[in-house]
């Protein structure tokens, strides 16, 4: 099943914001647009009224001087009205009968009243007068056409609507502006958590002048202190130990190849304990060796030494030299791979997997070097193993962890921190994935260019 991507916090203050603005805006439109409909209708209400008084009123002095019809057609009601007398001798003269009005305002005006009304005709919105003439007993209505009042009051609401989107527009931009800079105090908290999660332990939150961030900044940045003093306080004691280790180790192994050279004279039981004890000291003087090497890593006390090295060239030698010389090595490139990189760590760093793989993985089945379309190194070491699971692939490069597919115990369970180490001295980086085959992939990736050597502190891992 496809899991939607949760969209960005500050995309969603924006639309809130947004939301918020059309809202408010719809909101605003339609009360604009309610009172100015009922401010308008009641002008051209009032205006209709006046005008059709003043034509009642000139009407019945017309019927005073038996001028009816003459002034009937005089009057001016306008290109968008019309009138209605009620006089049978002006039917020819009339646009519209009196049907044309509402029942209900001539019913008002047959019983001697005055009243007016909306109402609809031919689609049309109108307001109909109707004036009840004493002096001839008749009836005079007017129409006045709302067309024009319709026409104002739809552009009215199109530029009402315009402006609230415009305002919604706004409010979005407003709301990404702000989310923006409330979040970018923690954008910066991110940033430098990476920095030390990358190695960078040195890295803190710069001070600020906000009293509420600031209390962030220093607790921050009191916690990344503790942090730091807690590795560093590790390093220190596991270089001292190494150190402190060297003496009885060399003591040890000195024992032990004098109890060798007199093997001959010993049982066949102690001879079989002599053999342990000899391998075990070789392991314990190697796991010491590799843990003095991360400790001059970390501390950055190894100097590196750049050259070109015919890469293709130095892995065939390293794979001779390794525990499995048989192992197919695979050159991606039609050309030598020349590249400006230091020639120890790189050996470490390959003799190293095709170790591991030959300690834990039942040895490695090819390496393969390659180069990427930005000018990177890819060196791959598959092997024959059961793979590393996913929940290990992170942690198996850190210092005394093995995967849990790991076929054997042997190994100082510091190769793969090595690896990690001299690639990211060299700018590089180490991942472990699922071989096509079957087995682990071990992938190395380095910069073909000079590198820049890097002092990192953070500590990575082993197998």
């Amino acid at each position: 099943m496809i899991r939607l991507r949760s969209p960005r916090l500050t995309s969603r203050v924006a639309a809130f914001f947004g939301i918020i603005g059309l809202l408010a805006g719809l909101g605003l439109t339609t009360a604009a647009y309610s009172v100015a409909r009922d401010s308008l209708i009641d002008q051209r209400v009032t205006t209709a009224r006046s005008s059709a008084f003043d034509h009642a009123l000139e009407l019945r002095e017309a019927f005073e001087r038996n001028t009816v019809a003459q002034t009937f057609q005089q009057l001016d009601i306008g290109s968008d009205g019309f009138a209605v007398l009620t006089q049978p001798s002006l039917t020819s003269l009339l646009q519209y009968p009196a049907s044309a009005f509402p029942d209900s305002l001539r019913d008002t005006v047959t019983a001697g009243n005055s009243g007016q009304q909306l109402f609809e005709l031919e689609g049309e919105k109108y307001i109909g007068i109707g004036i009840h003439i004493e002096a001839s007993n008749s009836g005079y209505f007017e129409a006045f056409s709302l067309s024009g009042t319709e026409r104002t009051l739809a552009v009215l609401v199109t530029a009402l609507l315009i402006g609230s989107a415009l305002a919604a527009l706004l409010a979005v931009f407003f709301g990404f502006s702000t989310s923006r800079g409330l979040l970018r105090p923690l954008t910066r908290v991110a940033t430098t958590a990476g920095d030390i999660a990358g190695g960078s332990l040195d890295a803190r939150l710069e001070p600020t002048d906000d009293p509420e961030l600031s209390r962030l900044v220093v607790a921050f940045n009191n916690m990344a202190d503790a942090v730091q003093s807690r590795i560093e306080r590790e390093e220190r004691f596991a270089s001292e130990v190494s150190h402190e280790l060297r003496s009885p180790i060399t003591a040890m192994t000195a024992a032990a190849e004098v109890l060798a050279s007199r093997r001959s004279e010993l049982s066949e039981r102690s001879q079989q304990a002599l053999d342990l004890l000899i391998a075990q000291v070789r392991r314990f003087d190697a796991m010491v060796m590799d843990l003095l090497e991360l400790s001059r890593l970390e501390a950055g006390a190894i100097d590196g030494h750049l050259e070109e090295v015919d890469i293709g060239n130095l892995a065939s030698r390293i794979i001779a030299r390794s525990s499995t010389p048989s192992t197919r090595l695979s050159l991606k490139s039609g050309t030598p791979i020349i590249a400006v990189t230091d020639r120890v760590r790189f050996e470490r760093i390959l003799s190293n997997l095709v170790e591991n793989a030959h300690i834990h993985a039942e040895g490695a089945t090819e390496v393969s070097i390659s180069t990427q379309r930005i000018g990177d190194i890819v060196v791959t070491v598959d092997d024959a193993g059961r793979g590393v699971d996913e929940h290990d692939r992170v942690r198996i490069f850190e210092r005394f962890t093995r995967g849990s597919a790991a076929r054997a115990r042997e190994g100082t369970g510091l190769g793969l921190a090595l690896v990690a180490e001299h690639a990211a001295a060299l700018g590089g980086w180490a991942y472990v994935d699922d071989s096509p085959a079957g087995g682990a992939r071990f992938v190395v990736v380095l910069p073909k260019a000079e590198p820049t050597l890097i002092d990192h502190d953070m500590p990575t891992g082993g197998s």
